[in-house]
């Protein structure tokens, strides 16, 4: 049976305090799917953003698709604010390679050039491969290579952190 981690509703209590006293009139956020949307849309309620929320899907973006095909539940993009000059806050769940938050550095830059992307996860891993750190993490855990942490939306709409 997976080890439950710490509860993600406390973890995305903790960004939204973090990340509050950054926010500008100007800043856009943006989730990766799938988990970072649900991280993101919870994080858009608590902060009280006006602006509306933006959610990427990296599949054709990132730079193994090659080699792992497409995942079977492609979903649009959806920015539907110009980026041109615009803070972002763009929200995934878990950060380990870095190679997500790559692929959707470069969507977001061929939809227009930010002013800033600043990036907030839920859980930072370790293992970056790549020279990308979180600006905000609710939880820091380094775990074996071989260990996946997951997380997942109940029926209820409950988001629970698994390690699998």
């Amino acid at each position: 049976m997976p080890a439950l981690l710490p509860d993600a509703n406390t973890l995305i209590a903790r960004l939204a305090d973090a990340i509050a006293p950054t926010l500008t009139p100007n800043t856009f956020i943006v989730g990766i799917h799938t988990g970072g949307v649900w991280v993101a849309e919870r994080l858009h309620a608590l902060l009280r953003c006006t602006q509306p929320l933006g959610t990427l899907d990296i599949s054709f973006y990132r730079d193994d698709f090659s080699r792992i095909g497409l995942h079977p539940q492609v979903k649009p993009s959806n920015l539907p604010v110009d980026l041109e000059g615009r803070d972002i806050l763009l929200v995934d769940d878990v950060l380990h390679s870095g190679r997500t938050v790559r692929a959707a550095m470069n969507e977001l830059f061929d939809y227009g050039r930010p002013a800033s992307i600043r990036l907030a996860v839920l859980v930072d891993r370790g293992g970056h491969e790549l020279p990308i750190r979180p600006d905000f993490a609710g939880h820091t855990l380094t775990v074996p290579s071989n260990q996946n942490i997951n997380l997942s939306q109940l029926d209820d709409g409950h988001l629970t952190l698994t390690l699998a």
